[in-house]
């Protein structure tokens, strides 16, 4: 059995690498994939283009404010498209803005969590992150 697979969308490649040493530090045992936008989030859910035969991801780890298609688009066509609505999607964002949780959730999202203003601080989330989402709670299987 393989690890989870979590897939970050994020366009900025300090917080990726951070996120990447972060879930390190975490000792989340999971798979990490990485995109940079929407357009490719949705490649890779829908296993199209360069992204055909890979696994489907057991969690989205999705930033809201990406370059072309932005996250709430991406959200919102995960969770209106019937072979895709199951996997989870955690918007993870700097904004603080309540509309920004308002819509995500609206459109379905499984959690929005606030990016952490410090690396000690986002290792700790992705140890809640890893508590819940890949101890706890039963991923629907692929």
């Amino acid at each position: 059995m393989h690890p989870p697979t979590l897939l970050l969308v994020e366009d900025n490649p300090d917080d990726a690498e951070l996120v990447r040493i972060a879930i390190a530090d975490a000792k989340l045992d999971a798979d990490l994939e990485v995109v940079v936008d929407g357009a490719q989030a949705l490649a890779y859910v829908r296993a199209e283009g360069a992204y055909a035969g890979k696994r489907r991801p057991d969690l989205v780890l999705l930033d809201l404010n990406l370059p072309g298609i932005d996250g709430r688009e991406v959200l919102h066509q995960i969770k209106t498209d019937p072979d895709l609505c199951s996997i989870p999607v955690v918007v993870m964002s700097t904004s603080v803005d309540d509309e920004d949780v308002r819509v995500s959730f609206r459109e379905h999202a499984n959690a929005f969590v606030s990016k952490a203003p410090d690396f000690d601080q986002l290792v700790e989330t992705f140890e809640a992150i890893n508590d819940f989402w890949l101890k706890v709670s039963r991923l629907p299987t692929r």
